[in-house]
């Protein structure tokens, strides 16, 4: 398929201070923007992903305090603190 051709979407990442720095190091250190190598990487790790649902709660498991923070967005969604997605 033509890259050109393909629908994309966009997504935003929050990062923690420590992996935001990581990212901008290695954006100066290619000389790269980067939200261009933010795309590339996740791109990358989303093509190393297998797709097999254990694999992936275990990836989900691994992210620190996940579930705590999934909940804490839930909250704020229903006390009406996100931002809706037509908006984004």
């Amino acid at each position: 398929m033509n890259p050109e051709s393909r629908a994309s979407s966009q997504v935003n990442v929050s990062l923690d201070e420590e992996h935001a720095l990581k990212l901008q190091r290695l954006a100066e250190r290619t000389q790269t923007n980067e939200g261009t190598l933010a795309r590339t990487l996740l791109s990358s790790a989303l093509d190393d992903t297998d797709p097999n649902p254990r694999d992936i709660t275990a990836l989900l498991d691994g992210i620190s305090n996940a579930f705590e923070r999934a909940q804490l967005g839930r909250e704020q969604a229903h006390a009406g603190l996100g931002v809706p997605l037509e908006k984004l």
